[in-house]
C-alpha cells in the first residue's frame, strides 16, 4: 500500500496540472469571446466562434503553448472602448489595435498587461492624457499612440521605460509640454512628436543623451529658440526633421559634424545667418533648409557630400555663386535653389555624374548657359530656370530627354532654334519659353502630351502649321509678339481642349477660319495687332465659355454680328478696324465704352459712348443772316429779351444735364435680360426690403418680364469707400465669370456715383440659417409659408449642394477661389431646397493652386473663422473647409455657430464632446432625429469635426468632402483618425 501511494499522488498531480492547463486555455478563449461580444460582434471577428479548432487559429490571435501572447487586430473596423476584461490575457506581449474606431481614454486594462513589449493604439479616437504611471509597462520596447486625440502633457514617466526603442506620439492634440526625462531613454532609436500643439517649447539639452537615436521628428510642434550647439553629441542621428517650427538663430556648425546624419529637414523656420561650412557630415543624403532667412553663400564643402541626393535651399537670401563641386555629386537628384540672390554661372557638370531629376533655379541672378549634361542620366523631369540672366542656346541633352515633363525658362536671354527633339519629347506637358530671343519656325508636330505652350515675346517666324493629332491636348497656346505670317490654320480650331489662344502682335493675314464653333472650351482669344480681314464670324456667338475677346488693330469690316450679344464677355475690344453699323445693344453701356473706338462706320443709340449716334437727323437750318439782321433791327428789345430767356434756358439745361449725368446709372449685364435699370431702381423701396448686412440692404424686386430678383444695394460712404469698392469689384470679378448650379447667379450690376446695385436670381427659400436657428425661423416661416423643420434628407441635400459649389471654386476654377466667409446665412435655397453659395464680397482668388496668400485685414464671421486665418490673415482653401465644417455641425445639431460659453464656439464644443467620449447621438438635433437617420447624421457630425481641425493640414479638401457626403467614401472619414489637431 505504501508503495502505491507515490504513484497515486503523481497521477493526481498530473491530473490537476492538466486540468488547470486546460482551464487556462479555456479561460483565454472565453476572454476573447467576451471581447468580441463587447464590440457587438463585428464582421471582422466572425470567425471567432467556439469549435473543435483552437482559438489560437483565430484571425489576429497568436499563441505560445496555447496561451494568447499576441493580439493583432489592426484595421478591423472595431468600435467602442477597450474593456477591463482585456487584462485577463495575462501573457500578452504584443497588442495592436491600430486604425480602428476605438474611443474613450487610455484603457486601464492595458495598464495591467505587465508583460507587454509592443503596444500599438495608433489611428483611433482615444482622448485624455497619457497616464502618469505609464512606466508600469516597464518591458515596452515599442509604443505607438500617434493619430489620436491625446491632450495635456507627455508625462515624465514615459522616460522611465528603460527598454523603449520606438516612441511615436505624433499627430495628437498635446497642448502642454514634453519632459526632459525623455533623455533618459538610453536605448531609444526613433522619436516622433511632430504635428502637436505643444506650448512654446525649446529642445531640451537632455536629448543629447540619446546616443542611439537615429530618427528625430518634431516638425510643426511650436518649437522656439535656437537649435542647441550640443545637438552634435547625438552621434547616431540619421534623420532630423525640425521643420515648420519657430526656430531662430544660426544653424549650429556641430550639426554638420554628425557622421551618420543622412536627412536634414529645417525648412519653414526663422533661422538666420550663414550656413556652416560642411566638413564632417559625409553621410548626408538630403538637406532641406528652405524657406528661412539664411544669408551668405552656399558652403563649398557641400560639394564633398558624395551621398547627397537632395539639396533644397530655396526661398532664402543666399548670394554668391553655386559651388562647382555640387555639379559633380554622384547621387544628386533634387536640386532646388530658386528664389535667392545667387549669381554667376551654374556648375557646368551638373547632371553629368548623377541621374538628376529636378532642376529648379528660377528667380535668381544667374548668368551663362544651362549645363550641357542636365539630362545626361535620362531621368530629368523638370527644368525651371525662369527670371534669371541666362543665355546661349539650349543644351543638346534636352533634345532626347524623354523623361521631361516641364521646361520653364521664360524671361532670360536664350537664343537660337529650339531643338527638334524637345518639341516632341515623349512626356513633355509644359513648354514655357516666353521673353527670350528664340528664332526659327514652329514644328508641324509636337509632343502629344503637350498641354501648355508659351512662346510669346520671341522672334519666331514663318506660318503656324499643324499636322495630325499631336496638338490635340493643347490647353494654352500663347504665341504673342512674334513674327508669324500667313493665315490662322483651320487645324487650330480642331483642338477640343483649347481654353487660351493668344496670337496678338504678329503679322497674320487673311480671314478667320470658318469652323470656329469647334472652340467649345475657349475662354480667352486675342488676335489683336495683326492684318486679319473679312467679317467677324457670327459663330463667335455660339462659344459658350468665351469671356475675353480682342480683335483690335486689324482690318475687319462689315457689321458686328448681333450674335456677339449672347456672349457674357468681361472684356471686349474691337477697336481700330473698319467695322460699320450699330453695335449690339448688349454692349451699349459704359463698361464697353472703349471697345469700339476708331471704327468710323460704327454708331450707337446711346450718346454716353464715344461713338456717333445712329440715325441722327441733321439740325434744321437757322434763319438766313438777312432775316436775322432784319429781325434785330426791327425788334432789338425783343432780341434782348430772347437772349436773356435763352441764357436762362441754357443754364437750366446745363444744370439738368449735369444732374442727370451725376445720377445716371451704368448697366453691365452678365446674362441675356429683358429688363432695364429703371425697372430695378424703381423697386428699391422699404416695402420690398428683405434683409440687410454690413455692406448694404437687400430688396426683392419684380423685374419686368423676368420675375423676382434680389437686389443688393451698396451705398457709397466716404468713410468706407475703399473697402466697399473692393467688395463690389470682388463680387463682380468672380460671379460675372463663373457658372455653376450651386453658386448664386449674378444677372447684372448697376451703379452710379451714389450707389452700386448687384442683381441676383431670387432664392425663394431664403438662407439656410433662417431654417436652422430659432431666432430666425419666424422670418423663414413668413417668407415661405408655415415653417416646417428641415428634415435630414433636405439637410443632407443642402450640404451636398453647398460642398459641390465650394469644390468647384477650389478645384475647377483657374485660379482657384477662396470665399473667406462661408456660413449658413450665405447659403441660399431655391424653391426645391437646392443650395447655392452667395455673397462673394470677401472672396479672394489665389495666384496658384495651394498657394498661401496674406490679406491686409482679416474679415469673416465669428464662429466660422479658421484659427490660423484669424491669427495670421493667411488665406488658402482650407479656411473655407473649416467654415463649411461649422455649417455641417449646424446642420446636424441645429445649434448656431457661436454656441458654447464665452470661451468656446460650436466647433470647439463639438470637439470637446467627442474628446470626452460622450455619445454623438446625444447632440444630434432632436427636432429631426429619427432612428433611420442617426448613423448618417453621426457620420456628418464627425466630418464636421474633421473639417474644423485646428491644424489646416488635418482637414480634408472639398473634393474629399463631396465624396464623403455623397456616400461614396463614407468609411474613409469614419476611419480617419486625429479628427482635430490642436
Amino acid at each position: 500500500m505504501s508503495a502505491i501511494t507515490p504513484i497515486v499522488l503523481l497521477i493526481h498531480f498530473l491530473t490537476l496540472f492538466l486540468f488547470l492547463h486546460a482551464n487556462s486555455q479555456f479561460h483565454d478563449q472565453a476572454v476573447l469571446l467576451r471581447l468580441k461580444h463587447h464590440w457587438q460582434n463585428p464582421l471582422s471577428l466572425e470567425q471567432w466562434t467556439p469549435s473543435n479548432s483552437s482559438h489560437c487559429t483565430w484571425p489576429g490571435v497568436v499563441c505560445n503553448d496555447n496561451y494568447v501572447t499576441q493580439l493583432i487586430l489592426d484595421n478591423k473596423n472595431i468600435s467602442g472602448t477597450i474593456p477591463p476584461l482585456l487584462s485577463d490575457l495575462k501573457n500578452l506581449t504584443f497588442l495592436n489595435f491600430s486604425n480602428n474606431n476605438i474611443i474613450g481614454k487610455f484603457p486601464v486594462a492595458v495598464h495591467n498587461l505587465s508583460k507587454l513589449e509592443i503596444l500599438d493604439l495608433s489611428q483611433n479616437y482615444i482622448v485624455g492624457t497619457i497616464p502618469d504611471d505609464i512606466d508600469r509597462l516597464s518591458r515596452l520596447s515599442y509604443l505607438n499612440l500617434c493619430a489620436n486625440n491625446f491632450t495635456g502633457n507627455i508625462p515624465a514617466a514615459i522616460g522611465r521605460i528603460p527598454e523603449l526603442r520606438t516612441l511615436y506620439l505624433h499627430d495628437n492634440l498635446f497642448d502642454g509640454t514634453f519632459p526632459p526625462e525623455i533623455g533618459n531613454l538610453s536605448k531609444l532609436e526613433e522619436l516622433f512628436m511632430a504635428h502637436n500643439g505643444f506650448s512654446s517649447s525649446r529642445l531640451h539639452s537632455s536629448f543629447t543623451q540619446l546616443k542611439k537615436l537615429k530618427m528625430l521628428w518634431i516638425s510643426g510642434a511650436n518649437l522656439i529658440g535656437e537649435i542647441p550647439q550640443m545637438i552634435g553629441e547625438m552621434v547616431a542621428l540619421e534623420h532630423l526633421d525640425l521643420s515648420s517650427n519657430k526656430l531662430t538663430g544660426n544653424i549650429p556648425g556641430s550639426l554638420f559634424m554628425l557622421m551618420n546624419l543622412r536627412v536634414l529637414w529645417l525648412y519653414r523656420n526663422k533661422l538666420s545667418g550663414e550656413i556652416p561650412q560642411v566638413v564632417e557630415a559625409l553621410n548626408l543624403t538630403f538637406v532641406d533648409l528652405s524657406e528661412n532667412n539664411l544669408t551668405g553663400t552656399i558652403p563649398v564643402d557641400f560639394g564633398k557630400l558624395d551621398k547627397l541626393s537632395g539639396l533644397n535651399l530655396f526661398s532664402n537670401h543666399l548670394s554668391g555663386e553655386i559651388p562647382e563641386g555640387i555639379g559633380r555629386l554622384p547621387a544628386l537628384k533634387d536640386f532646388k535653389l530658386f528664389t535667392n540672390n545667387l549669381s554667376g554661372s551654374i556648375p557646368p557638370d551638373l547632371g553629368r555624374y548623377s541621374a538628376l531629376e529636378r532642376f529648379e533655379v528660377c528667380s535668381n541672378r544667374l548668368t551663362g548657359n544651362l549645363p550641357e549634361y542636365l539630362c545626361h542620366g535620362g531621368s530629368l523631369m523638370g527644368v525651371v530656370a525662369f527670371d534669371n540672366k541666362l543665355g546661349g542656346e539650349l543644351p543638346k541633352s534636352l533634345e532626347n530627354c524623354s523623361s521631361l515633363l516641364a521646361v520653364r525658362i521664360s524671361n532670360n536671354a536664350f537664343f537660337g532654334n529650339i531643338p527638334v527633339g524637345l518639341w516632341t519629347a515623349l512626356n513633355l506637358q509644359q513648354l514655357m519659353i516666353s521673353d527670350n530671343l528664340f528664332t526659327g519656325e514652329l514644328p508641324d508636330e509636337v509632343s502629344t502630351s503637350l498641354s501648355w505652350l508659351e512662346i510669346s515675346n520671341n522672334k519666331f517666324s514663318g506660318s503656324i502649321s499643324i499636322e495630325g493629332n499631336s496638338w490635340r491636348n493643347l490647353v494654352v497656346f500663347n504665341a504673342s509678339n512674334n513674327q508669324f505670317t500667313g493665315t490662322i490654320p483651320l487645324e487650330l480650331t480642331a483642338l477640343p481642349n483649347l481654353t487660351v489662344l493668344l496670337l496678338d502682335k504678329n503679322q497674320l493675314t487673311g480671314t478667320l477660319p470658318p469652323n470656329i464653333m469647334s472652340w467649345k472650351s475657349l475662354n480667352i482669344l486675342n488676335l489683336s495687332q495683326n492684318q486679319l480681314s473679312g467679317q467677324i464670324p457670327e459663330k463667335f456667338g455660339f462659344l459658350p465659355d468665351l469671356v475675353k475677346l480682342d480683335l483690335s488693330d486689324n482690318q475687319f469690316s462689315g457689321d458686328i454680328p448681333p450674335q456677339l450679344g449672347s456672349l457674357r464677355l468681361v472684356f471686349l475690344n474691337l477697336s481700330s478696324n473698319n467695322l460699320m453699323g450699330q453695335i449690339p445693344t448688349e454692349y451699349e453701356n459704359v463698361a464697353y465704352a472703349t471697345s469700339f473706338l476708331n471704327n468710323p462706320g460704327l454708331c450707337t443709340r446711346r450718346s454716353s459712348l464715344y461713338l456717333k449716334v445712329c440715325n441722327s437727323r441733321p439740325q434744321k437750318s437757322s434763319k438766313t443772316s438777312t432775316q436775322f439782321l432784319a429781325l434785330i433791327s426791327s425788334t432789338l428789345f425783343a432780341a434782348f429779351l430772347l437772349a436773356l430767356l435763352f441764357a436762362f434756358i441754357m443754364i437750366r439745361v446745363h444744370w439738368k444735364r449735369n444732374h442727370r449725368l451725376y445720377s445716371e446709372w451704368k448697366f453691365i449685364n452678365f446674362h441675356k435680360l429683358n429688363f432695364t435699370e429703371s425697372n430695378i431702381v424703381s423697386g428699391l423701396k422699404e416695402s420690398n426690403l428683405i434683409g440687410s448686412g454690413g455692406s448694404g440692404k437687400v430688396y426683392r424686386v419684380v423685374a419686368n418680364g423676368f420675375g423676382d430678383v434680389a437686389v443688393k444695394r451698396i451705398s457709397n460712404n466716404r468713410n468706407s469707400d475703399q473697402k466697399l469698392e473692393k467688395e463690389f469689384l470682388a463680387e463682380i470679378e468672380i460671379l460675372g465669370t463663373i457658372r455653376h448650379l450651386n453658386i448664386v447667379k449674378l444677372l447684372c450690376c448697376i451703379s452710379n456715383d451714389d450707389s452700386k446695385l448687384l442683381v441676383y436670381e431670387y432664392m425663394e427659400k431664403r438662407s439656410l440659417d433662417q431654417w436652422l436657428h430659432s431666432e430666425r425661423k419666424a422670418k423663414s416661416a413668413s417668407a415661405s409659408g408655415n415653417h416646417v423643420p428641415l428634415d435630414w434628407s433636405k439637410r443632407l441635400q443642402i450640404a451636398v449642394g453647398a460642398a459641390q459649389g465650394l469644390c468647384y471654386m477650389h478645384h475647377d476654377c483657374s485660379p482657384p477661389i477662396v470665399h473667406r466667409d462661408v456660413k449658413s446665412s450665405n447659403i441660399l435655397l431655391d424653391s426645391e431646397f437646392n443650395a447655392k453659395i452667395a455673397d462673394f464680397g470677401l472672396a479672394r482668388m489665389l495666384v496658384r493652386q495651394g498657394e498661401l496668400a496674406t490679406v491686409s485685414a482679416v474679415a469673416g464671421s465669428l464662429g466660422y473663422m479658421a484659427p490660423e486665418y484669424a491669427r495670421t490673415g493667411r488665406v488658402n482653401e482650407k479656411i473655407d473647409v473649416y467654415s463649411f465644417g461649422v455649417v455641417l455641425l449646424e446642420l446636424t445639431t441645429g445649434k448656431a455657430a457661436n454656441y458654447g460659453d464665452e470661451d468656446t464656439c460650436l466647433a470647439e464644443w463639438a470637439w470637446r464632446h467627442m474628446q470626452d467620449g460622450k455619445p454623438i447621438v446625444d447632440v444630434l438635433d432632436e427636432e429631426i432625429k429619427e432612428p433611420c437617420y442617426v448613423d448618417e447624421m453621426r457620420d456628418v457630425f464627425k466630418l464636421g469635426v474633421f473639417c474644423t481641425s485646428v491644424l489646416s493640414s488635418g482637414r480634408p479638401n472639398m473634393k474629399d468632402v463631396v465624396q464623403i457626403l455623397l456616400g461614396r467614401n463614407r468609411r474613409w472619414v469614419c476611419g480617419r483618425k486625429n479628427m482635430r489637431h490642436a
